[in-house]
C-alpha cells in the first residue's frame, strides 16, 4: 500500500538537504516574528491589536510576492532542469518588474492615505489611527523585501535554498535587536512605539537588500544578466501570465480573502480582545507549520526538475511520498500545538502578553483548533503548492484552492460573525471549513495523475 515511499537511493537525504534550509528560513522569521508581537504586545492590547490591523494589507502584498515566487518557481525549477540560464535571467527579470511595481503602489497609498485605507478593515478608531502610523512606515520595508525575496526564490529553484536562510537570519536579528532599541527608547534612541517597530523592519529589509547587491556582485555560480532582468521579452513575459499568472492570482486572492476573516473579527463586539489574540495564535501556528512550508517548497523543487529533465514517470511516486511525509509531520506539529495551548501557554506565555482573561480563552480555542487542523493543513500546502504546483497543473491547483475559502469559509464566517453574531468560536469553526474542503479536493485531483505538464516547451504568441 505505502511501497511509493521506497524511492530511490538518496531521495530523503535530498528531501532533507533541500527542506532543512528552507524549514530553518520560516523557523527564523516566524519565532522573530514572534519577537516582534512579543516586544508590541508588552505595550498593551491596543497596539497588538493595531499592528495586527496594519498587517492586513501588507499581508496581501506579502502573499503577492509569494504568488510571484511560487508562480517563478514554476518556471524556473523546470529550467534549471535544462539548465537554460538565460531563460532563468529571463524569469527572474519579469518577477522583479511585476513584484516592485505592486509593493510600490500599496507602500504609497499606505504613506498618502493611510486612515482612510486602513479603516475599510476595523471600525474602533483608536485602533485604526495607531495602526496607521505603523502602516506608513512599514509599506516601505514590503517594497525593499520584494526584490529580496524574488532573488531567494530564484535560488531556491536551483537548489540552493541557503542562501534565503542566511539572508533572513541576518535580516530577523537586525530587526528583533531594533525593535529593542527603538519601541522602548534603549541606548539612547527615543522610545517610539509601534512606529519604532515599523522602522526597524524598513532599516532591517535595507539590510536585506544590500546583502542581496553584495551576493550579486561576488557569486560566481550563477550570474545575473541586467541586460535580461531589464528587457526579459515578450515571450518570456507571455509564458509567465500564462503559467505564473494564475499562481499569482491564486496567491494574491488567497491573502485578500484571508484578510477577510480579521476585518469580520474586527467588526465584532471585542474586537480588541479577538484581534489581539487571533494575532498571538497566529504567530504560534506559523512557528509550528514551518516544517510543512519547507516540505510544500522542496516539493515544487523536486517534482519540476523531474518534470523539466524529462523523468515524468517517476513524478507521481514522487508527489505521493512527499505528501504522505507532510501529514505526518503535521501530526507531530498538532501534539505539539495542543500542548502549548493548554498547558504551556495559560501559564508561561500568555501573561507575558498582557492578554486579558477573555483574550487568552479565545487564544487557547485558536490553537487547539488549529493543533487538530495540522495534518490536514499540511497535506493541503504540500499537495496544492508543492506537487500539483510543481508539475504545471497551475489552473487546477489554483481553483482547488481558492473556491473552498471564497464559497465555504468567508459565506460561514461572514453568517456566524456579522449576521447572526454566534461568537467567536463559530466564525473559527467556519474559517477551519477551508482546509476540509480543499484535502477532499486535493486528494482526488492527485489521483487522477492528469497535473503532469512540461511548461518548458516553446509555445506560439497569440
Amino acid at each position: 500500500m505505502f511501497s511509493y515511499l521506497k524511492q530511490g537511493p538518496g531521495f530523503y537525504r535530498q528531501v532533507v538537504l533541500l527542506a532543512t534550509p528552507i524549514i530553518l528560513q520560516n523557523l527564523i522569521t516566524s519565532t522573530l516574528g514572534m519577537a516582534d508581537t512579543f516586544m508590541v504586545g508588552l505595550l498593551g492590547e491596543l497596539p497588538m491589536a493595531a499592528v495586527a490591523l496594519a498587517n492586513i494589507p501588507l499581508f496581501v502584498v506579502q502573499l503577492f510576492v509569494f504568488g510571484l515566487q511560487s508562480g517563478s518557481t514554476v518556471l524556473l525549477s523546470q529550467y534549471w532542469g535544462q539548465q537554460d540560464k538565460q531563460a532563468i535571467n529571463r524569469v527572474m527579470g519579469v518577477t522583479f518588474w511585476i513584484a516592485g511595481t505592486v509593493s510600490l503602489v500599496f507602500a504609497l497609498i499606505l504613506f498618502f492615505l493611510p486612515e482612510q485605507f486602513l479603516s475599510l478593515f476595523g471600525k474602533d478608531p483608536a485602533i485604526v489611527a495607531l495602526a496607521a502610523r505603523y502602516g506608513r512606515i512599514a509599506g516601505f520595508s514590503y517594497f525593499l523585501n520584494s526584490f529580496t525575496m524574488v532573488y531567494i526564490a530564484a535560488f531556491r529553484a536551483m537548489e540552493n535554498p541557503q542562501l534565503g536562510m542566511y539572508i533572513l537570519m541576518a535580516s530577523m536579528s537586525c530587526n528583533t535587536f531594533l525593535n529593542w532599541v527603538l519601541i522602548f527608547g534603549k541606548l539612547g534612541a527615543p522610545a517610539l512605539g509601534v512606529e519604532g517597530a515599523a522602522l526597524a523592519t524598513l532599516i532591517a529589509r535595507g539590510l536585506e537588500v544590500g546583502i542581496m547587491a553584495l551576493h550579486i556582485g561576488l557569486n560566481r555560480g550563477f550570474r545575473l544578466h541586467f541586460r535580461l532582468l531589464f528587457r526579459p521579452g515578450l515571450e518570456m513575459t507571455a509564458r509567465f501570465i500564462r503559467y505564473g499568472g494564475p499562481v499569482v492570482c491564486n496567491e494574491t486572492l488567497w491573502g485578500l480573502g484571508t484578510s477577510v476573516f480579521p476585518t469580520i473579527m474586527g467588526h465584532m463586539d471585542g474586537s480588541q480582545e479577538i484581534l489581539a489574540a487571533f494575532t498571538l495564535a497566529g504567530n504560534v501556528e506559523k512557528i509550528c507549520a514551518v516544517v510543512g512550508f519547507g516540505l510544500a517548497a522542496t516539493a515544487s523543487i523536486l517534482v519540476g526538475r523531474e518534470i523539466g529533465a524529462g523523468r515524468s514517470h517517476s513524478v507521481y511516486q514522487v508527489g505521493l511520498a512527499l505528501d504522505t511525509l507532510a501529514v505526518l509531520c503535521g501530526v507531530v506539529q498538532g501534539a505539539l500545538l495542543l500542548l502549548f495551548a493548554y498547558v504551556i501557554a495559560p501559564v508561561w506565555v500568555f501573561p507575558l502578553f498582557q492578554l486579558s482573561p477573555q483574550a487568552s480563552r479565545i487564544a487557547s480555542m485558536m490553537i487547539g483548533i488549529y493543533a487538530l487542523l495540522s495534518p490536514m493543513k499540511d497535506f493541503n500546502n504540500t499537495n496544492i503548492v508543492g506537487v500539483l504546483r510543481g508539475g504545471g497543473d497551475v489552473q487546477a491547483s489554483t481553483l482547488i484552492d481558492l473556491s473552498p475559502l471564497w464559497l465555504a469559509a468567508i459565506p460561514a464566517a461572514f453568517l456566524t460573525g456579522l449576521v447572526f453574531r454566534m461568537g467567536i468560536l463559530w466564525v473559527f469553526l467556519s474559517i477551519c471549513l477551508e482546509q476540509v474542503v480543499k484535502a477532499a479536493a486535493g486528494v482526488w485531483r492527485l489521483r487522477t495523475g492528469r497535473w503532469i505538464h512540461d511548461l518548458t516547451r516553446p509555445t506560439p504568441i497569440r
